[in-house]
């Protein structure tokens, strides 16, 4: 990976992460200060309250891609160690999803006229857990390659020997 990849998708995940963080800490403020404009009606604020908990999940994804990226720079991302990170990423991910069901299942009622919205973010949610499968199997495919790659190392090892 090129330095310019690197520094270029670090900016991008720091642009993010920090706009998340100001996001979350402007609703917490509305939240606790009492300044809410909408007075904390319902299901505002448990909506709120879901949003700074995605972003949450959303800040995990980006610690842990930033980790993956430096274990990338370094040539260490084929090791024991990155699973750690992508397990992190696909638990962030499941936990987005089930944060979306309860969204969809908050919304539910005021679309009894019109329940296809519900369908819909039904369908988005499970969209979002095909995403963590995706990482998942990303995951197997690393597990794949540390195992060659543990191998390899083994066999030059055992090849060093005889020679």
């Amino acid at each position: 990976m090129g330095k310019l990849t690197v520094r270029a998708l670090r900016a991008v995940l720091g642009v993010l992460f920090t706009g998340t963080v100001f996001v979350q800490a402007g609703m917490v403020w509305a939240l606790v200060s009492g300044n809410d404009p909408e007075d904390g009606s319902l299901p505002l604020t448990p909506l709120r309250v879901i949003t700074i908990l995605g972003m949450m999940s959303a800040q995990v994804v980006l610690v842990c891609v930033w980790r993956l990226v430096t274990m990338v720079r370094r040539g260490t991302v084929f090791s024991h160690s990155a699973f750690r990170y992508v397990d992190g990423v696909i638990g962030a991910i499941v936990g987005a999803a089930l944060l979306w069901f309860t969204v969809t299942a908050i919304n539910a009622p005021g679309q009894r006229d019109d329940p296809g919205v519900s369908v819909i973010m039904g369908g988005i949610g499970l969209a979002i857990l095909g995403v963590a499968l995706i990482v998942l199997v990303l995951r197997m495919l690393l597990a794949q390659a540390v195992a060659r790659d543990v191998e390899a190392t083994q066999m030059q090892a055992e090849l060093a020997e005889v020679i």
